[in-house]
């Protein structure tokens, strides 16, 4: 019953939005749900497995002791905002670029676009790796307490390998995501995190390694992610018309590829160093030790629960691409619709589900009980706040398969750093809130950023989308015409 309530709210806001003028579409609304229901899941469970890596290793060291977790969890935020927050929003362009081509059966671009993202990734954690390298005296520089430095100073050079292969990983989930071959993803990812939940007991106990294990046995996951979704591509059938072997071609036009890729990483980074960056200014608050422990639990628990969401605009993302590039824009409105209706939804129910497990959640991370009362409280905060970052994740999903990154860009860029920061300042500093404060200053920029992304998405002609990509795409082959005559494509297969 509730399924059906559901369909049938959804088919007649899709007939009062269109006026009843396309009855038919309306009708597609129960396919539509299957198709993003089928790509989110696996995408839902392999985002969620994938964090868990992190996540496991925070918890292995918040046994260890306070400063360790404090460390530790200093650590990963600064790798996140220096390192793999940069990773993940450049390579997010092939989310535009292989859903696209995919859609239009341009099937050897993808190919071309994932090899051309691999190198360029590779390239630019080079310099990421040496800022790791310095993360404890950087940290102290921005006024960290010294002890949590050292600390978080220790654990990120442990990790550094872990960037490398970070890269090379995103690049082969967007190609096979928007190829919508999705099951292997999430296979592999809960392979790598039942192997996390070995290697890192092993390092850390076993070996004697404490925290420094914890960091190296990120790194040894994520290699092993990365080398089995490489193992699929080249010998899966599913693959052979995308994946022909290695090309010059991916060296060529490269200025393109950044031309995507910046606003795409700043589309992420914005958003995600926000997030941050409440974690850096809980070092500054009175009992920085608490304060940061509990605020990078509260962050590592919101970022669990936004995998949800993350799969939705995953999916819509590679539903939007794909129909775009078929030129069908009908559909891509359709699949709009639906998955913001699901994403309201999935907020609701997560909600409820935070609320009643914040007395427990946080004894999975610490034995002091003043660090367990503290999550139970910010856990309510949580809530809420993953329902706006539920929304606006779709929505951002939207965007990228649209190719709108630079839009995108400066709407987080307003929503955040003109709203929520100087909002969470103001709260948590100027009003003496403290954590909580920071939090709920967040809150109002993703509210700014939901009612942009929706105004935007709301005025959207996408008819004209469509018509723009067709043109772009033949531009593309003419191009490929002129440079297939005069250079060699292929040299490895």
């Amino acid at each position: 019953m509730a399924k059906e309530g559901v369909e049938e709210a959804l088919l007649l806001a899709s007939r009062a939005t269109d006026g009843g003028r396309d009855e038919g579409l309306g009708l597609g609304v129960r396919d539509e749900v299957k198709k993003q229901l089928w790509l989110a899941g696996p995408l839902i469970a392999g985002a969620l497995l994938q964090n868990l890596i992190q996540m496991i290793s925070v918890m292995y060291v918040g046994h260890l002791g306070e400063l360790a977790l404090a460390g530790a969890s200093m650590a990963s935020s600064f790798a996140t905002v220096t390192g793999f927050s940069l990773l993940l929003g450049m390579a997010s362009a092939l989310d535009t670029l292989c859903g696209q081509a995919y859609g239009a059966r341009q099937y050897h671009l993808l190919g071309v676009y994932k090899q051309r993202a691999m190198v360029i990734l590779t390239l630019v954690s080079i310099p990421l790796a040496v800022v790791w390298f310095y993360t404890g005296e950087i940290l102290l520089l921005f006024g960290q307490d010294p002890d949590i430095a050292a600390e978080a100073g220790t654990y990120a050079r442990w990790m550094i390998p872990a960037i490398f292969a970070y890269g090379l990983l995103q690049c082969h989930v967007r190609f096979l995501q928007t190829q919508n071959i999705v099951f292997p993803v999430m296979a592999s990812a809960g392979a790598a995190a039942a192997f996390h939940l070995l290697v890192c007991w092993l390092l850390v106990y076993v070996a004697g390694m404490g925290s420094k294990g914890a960091a190296l046995s990120n790194a040894i996951s994520y290699w092993v992610y990365v080398i089995v979704l490489a193992v699929y591509v080249r010998v899966s059938g599913s693959c052979k018309e995308t994946w022909t072997g290695f090309s010059t071609e991916a060296f060529r036009d490269v200025l393109s590829f950044f031309r995507l890729a910046v606003p795409s990483a700043l589309m992420v980074c914005l958003e995600m160093w926000s997030f941050e960056l409440i974690v850096l200014l809980s070092g500054l608050l009175p009992n920085p030790k608490l304060e940061t422990s509990v605020l990078s639990i509260s962050l590592n628990t919101a970022a669990f629960v936004w995998m949800i969401p993350f799969g939705l605009g995953s999916a819509i993302s590679t539903r939007v691409s794909n129909e775009l590039g078929a030129g069908r824009p009908d559909a891509a409105r359709l699949a709009v619709r639906v998955v913001v209706f699901l994403a309201m939804a999935e907020g609701l129910v997560m909600g409820l589900v935070l609320i009643c497990i914040r007395y427990v959640w946080g004894h999975a991370y610490s034995d002091v009980e003043e660090v367990v009362t503290y999550v139970a409280w910010m856990m309510l905060i949580i809530s809420v706040s993953n329902f706006f970052d539920g929304i606006q994740c779709v929505l951002s999903g939207v965007a990228r398969g649209c190719g709108w990154q630079k839009i995108g860009a400066w709407i987080n860029l307003g929503a955040y750093y003109i709203v929520g920061i100087p909002s969470a300042y103001l709260i948590a500093f100027v009003l003496q809130v403290g954590g909580t404060g920071l939090w709920l200053g967040i809150i109002c920029g993703l509210m700014v950023q939901v009612l942009l992304l929706m105004a935007i998405t709301i005025c959207t002609d996408w008819d004209k989308e469509t018509e723009t990509l067709n043109f772009l795409f033949q531009a593309d082959k003419a191009k490929d015409r002129v440079f297939s005559s005069s250079l060699p494509t292929d040299f490895a297969t």
